[in-house]
């Protein structure tokens, strides 16, 4: 059995609850006391990642998952001495295109003016291989989405276009980085995840096979292994 201790804070995607990181942290527990953060106290990135390090030990490891890698990007930048590794699933280090921008704009709307639903029929078949798309995982995340509401995930939306490009923070760091993706991912592709692992000293890429957006619910073994790996070997 692995004898590594690490504190390791969990971040979430857009859509996403603590469930998402359910399976991975119940078995890296021997390998890392877990710390989730919700992700829910403001709506802009900086108050995100200053909500996480006001939460998190004082020396962490950081997983973030889509929309939660902009965040542990941030609280790198923040306060680079707090963390000793970072990982970043299925995510980009580059800053918003005007059209991402527009397309956050749009969701805010929906979600003000009474169409999440709808929204949601739209954003979910972005997240799954074709192939999960047709069992269970499908009502998961949609009801996943349900209980962020629409008040959160525009919030969510709003502090998205705060962000900042993080590839010049990636150059410039010296902890192991480790980028994560489904090889079906439609929202990030695996070259955003390649650049990130070309642009950290010590960065690695691993590919999930048979996996759209969503790694730690569509192939969660696979998942769990990579993080064990980040956390033990890297």
């Amino acid at each position: 059995m692995a004898t590594v201790e690490r504190n390791l804070v969990l971040v979430p995607g857009l859509i996403c609850d603590e469930e998402v990181w359910a399976y991975p942290r119940a078995r890296i527990a021997e390998v890392a006391d877990c710390h989730y953060a919700p992700m829910n106290e403001t709506n802009t990135m900086q108050g995100l990642a200053e909500a996480v390090l006001a939460n998190a030990p004082e020396r962490f490891a950081i997983a973030g998952f889509s929309m939660g890698g902009y965040v542990a990007l941030e609280v790198l930048r923040q306060a680079p001495e707090r963390v000793e590794r970072i990982a970043l699933l299925d995510t980009s280090s580059r800053g918003d295109t005007p059209e991402k921008s527009e397309n956050r704009e749009a969701a805010i709307a929906d979600c003000e003016e009474g169409r999440f639903e709808d929204l949601l029929d739209r954003f979910v078949p972005l997240l799954l291989h074709h192939e999960h798309m047709s069992g269970h995982l499908a009502g998961g995340v949609r009801e996943m989405g349900r209980r962020i509401g629409p008040q959160l995930f525009a919030d969510r939306h709003r502090a998205m276009l705060t962000r900042s490009d993080s590839r010049d923070l990636l150059q410039n760091t010296d902890i192991p980085v480790r980028a994560i993706v489904g090889r079906s991912d439609a929202l990030t592709s695996v070259a955003e995840h390649e650049e990130i692992a070309d642009l950290a000293p010590r960065g690695r890429v691993s590919i999930v096979e048979d996996c759209g957006h969503m790694p730690p619910l569509e192939q969660p073994q696979t998942a769990t292994a990579l993080l064990r790996d980040w956390l033990i070997y890297d």
